[in-house]
């Protein structure tokens, strides 16, 4: 089915699929969220908190945006959550950098780099909602520049963060990248839920590291 120029034609076992990849990330996201939240208000700094608290809101929020979108039947209403789906990403690529970089706000280029990183963020969330359903290719390149972006940090948070927080935010951007290979691969079969399978796994990786860069700082 088409609306807006954009297609869905996933039969009922592929929702079904996608709602289960769904269902199981957003589960574990709530459950892991609501955990890093009580670990960080127990020994974190109230800045390490307000970094763990956007964390922690964008990954629910577009786990649950995409949950809603994905299963969401073909209609005027579909349409108009995909510009959400789509802004969410932005966010969630920018609240997952956030608990890192504050580890060194006073760093100045490390400051700058959350800046720029959230104005990115607001100027892809602009476009996917001024623009809907066009300039989805650019998208996906500024969603990849954002997430590599961190290669130009990498000096500056080797003070700040463990080498283990480091190796899986690499291995979590890894996964991210792979995945995108099956966003665009449209006409495969259970595309849609191998692509939400890949961003499950890239955000519990990522997860992983934030958790380690809290426990670490709690042991130092």
């Amino acid at each position: 089915m088409e609306f807006g120029g954009v297609k869905w034609n996933y039969d009922r076992s592929e929702l079904i699929a996608d709602g289960i990849v769904h269902g199981i990330g957003l589960a574990a996201a709530l459950v892991g969220v609501t955990a890093l939240i009580f670990y960080a208000t127990l020994w974190s700094t109230s800045g390490q908190l307000a970094a763990a608290a956007i964390y922690g809101a964008g990954l629910l929020a577009t786990l649950s945006i995409s949950f809603l979108y994905n299963l969401y039947p073909v209609s005027r209403t579909k349409w108009f959550l995909r510009r959400f789906d789509h802004s969410s990403i932005f966010v969630l690529i920018a609240a997952t950098y956030t608990p890192f970089l504050q580890r060194g706000l006073d760093d100045p280029f490390l400051f700058v780099m959350l800046i720029a990183i959230w104005a990115i963020a607001a100027l892809g969330v602009t476009i996917k909602c001024l623009f809907p359903g066009r300039f989805d290719r650019l998208a996906i390149l500024l969603y990849l520049a954002m997430g590599w972006s961190g290669v130009l940090v990498v000096g500056p948070l080797l003070s700040t963060l463990s080498t283990t927080t480091l190796v899986l935010i690499l291995i979590g951007g890894v996964i991210y990248s792979a995945g995108v290979i099956f966003h665009v691969w449209e006409k495969l079969r259970f595309q849609n839920a191998i692509w939400h399978g890949f961003v499950v796994t890239g955000a519990a990786v990522h997860y992983s590291a934030v958790l380690t860069c809290f426990s670490a700082a709690a042991a130092a």
